[in-house]
């Protein structure tokens, strides 16, 4: 997922250089989407670890 995340921002920094402003607010609002998924399942992850360990 971490790599989805890296593609995406750099479409969207190269479209965003290039002018295309569609294609970069797509892409960042695409990244920006699984950046919060990939936050809120770590903190999960790391709690269920947690919990694990009780």
């Amino acid at each position: 997922m971490l790599r989805t995340i890296i593609t995406l921002l750099l479409i969207a920094l190269i479209a965003g250089a290039l002018g295309f402003t569609g294609i970069a607010g797509a892409a960042s609002g695409i990244a920006q989407i699984i950046f919060y998924v990939f936050v809120v399942l770590t903190i999960l992850s790391i709690i269920q670890s947690l919990v694990k360990k009780i």
